[in-house]
């Protein structure tokens, strides 16, 4: 049985799915989680179970703190506690400032930053007793740099930043190491509501690499943080294609 136990958030889809895939075939079991999309939580699960990989999948919104840790419960029966988090899960839409309802900017909010907060509070008290664990948080160029139309969004990665670098520095006395991973446009649902014809014109105009990226090409960079890095903690690992340099 592993000893290496990981739990990813909205890993049905996207980034989160790959990096479910690649953490279960380095030898992760791991916990699938998903808040609507069940068949293709699955899917995925049976694909990786076919691999000989040992994957859970779990219904759970991050935002409700009483299903996160039900979530991490049962994890810790099945799987053993959790030794990794990957607090991807996160939601986006766009819109003018002036048209940003209170109920979305709570929504948001609840989602993408409290979620987070959830989760690592909830596997934390295992790390903290053996002085040893790997928390890598998701969050977006938009969180560094600001994005028009993405205030909501950007607001809640730029608060992700901030609580990796803090909680990097709080936690690493006692062994646990905390990264964040910012990603560029990358080619997944949360991207297709720019249309195709705006994100070829990125890629070609925008992206020095000239193209967007790949969610397996993230998958990576949170698989090299969480097994390869471990002298780095606090840090923010910007996967951009060049978007954004210096």
């Amino acid at each position: 049985m592993s000893n290496k136990v990981a739990l990813v958030t909205g890993s049905s889809r996207g980034i989160g799915a790959a990096a479910a895939a690649a953490l279960a075939r380095a030898g992760y079991a791991v916990c699938i989680n998903y808040i609507e999309r069940e068949d293709a939580a699955e899917a995925l699960a049976a694909q990786l179970r076919s691999e000989g990989c040992r994957v859970i999948t779990q219904q759970a919104d991050v935002a409700d703190r009483e299903a996160v840790n039900a979530m991490v419960a049962r994890i810790e029966r099945e799987l053993g506690p959790v030794t990794l988090l990957v607090s991807n899960a996160g939601i986006a839409e766009q819109h003018l400032f002036q048209d940003i309802s209170p109920a979305w900017w709570k929504r948001i909010f609840d989602v993408n930053l409290n979620g987070a907060f959830h989760c690592a509070q909830a596997v934390l008290p295992h790390m903290l007793h053996e002085h040893a664990g790997c928390m890598i948080f998701v969050s977006s160029i938009w969180g560094s740099h600001g994005a028009s139309c993405e205030t909501a969004y950007a607001a809640t990665k730029h608060a992700i930043v901030g609580l990796s670098r803090s909680l990097a520095a709080e936690l690493a006395p006692s062994g646990i190491r905390v990264n964040c991973v910012a990603p560029g446009v990358i080619d997944t649902d949360m991207v297709q509501v720019l249309g195709r014809e705006t994100l070829d014109a990125l890629a070609a105009e925008e992206i020095p690499l000239g193209r967007l990226g790949r969610p397996e090409e993230i998958a990576r960079a949170i698989l090299f943080l969480a097994e390869e890095a471990s002298y780095t903690t606090g840090q923010v690992l910007q996967a951009d294609g060049g978007f954004f340099i210096g």
